[in-house]
């Protein structure tokens, strides 16, 4: 079983968190020149972890095109829902 150590933040008017300087060491963001964050909501909380910024042109074609081709998928399948759910 994994330790989680929790630290309690305060969410500026603006929405901004200010993660304390440890934490961000103990992620390495501390090191990188634009740190950014993946937020992703999982049951009810925010998971956060690093993430990196690549200009598209240095990702693999098929990569994108896969990430395309599930976002059309997607939306056929929410077009799909929605028009069986209009009365």
């Amino acid at each position: 079983m994994q330790h989680c150590r929790m630290t309690t933040l305060a969410l500026s008017k603006r929405g901004s968190l200010t993660l304390p300087p440890a934490l961000r060491r103990k992620m390495g963001l501390d090191k990188l020149r634009n740190p950014l964050l993946l937020v992703e909501e999982r049951d009810g909380g925010l998971f956060l972890q690093p993430a990196v910024a690549l200009p598209v042109r240095d990702l693999p074609k098929a990569q994108v095109q896969a990430w395309i081709a599930r976002d059309e998928a997607d939306m056929t399948a929410f077009q799909t829902m929605k028009k069986g759910s209009k009365r």
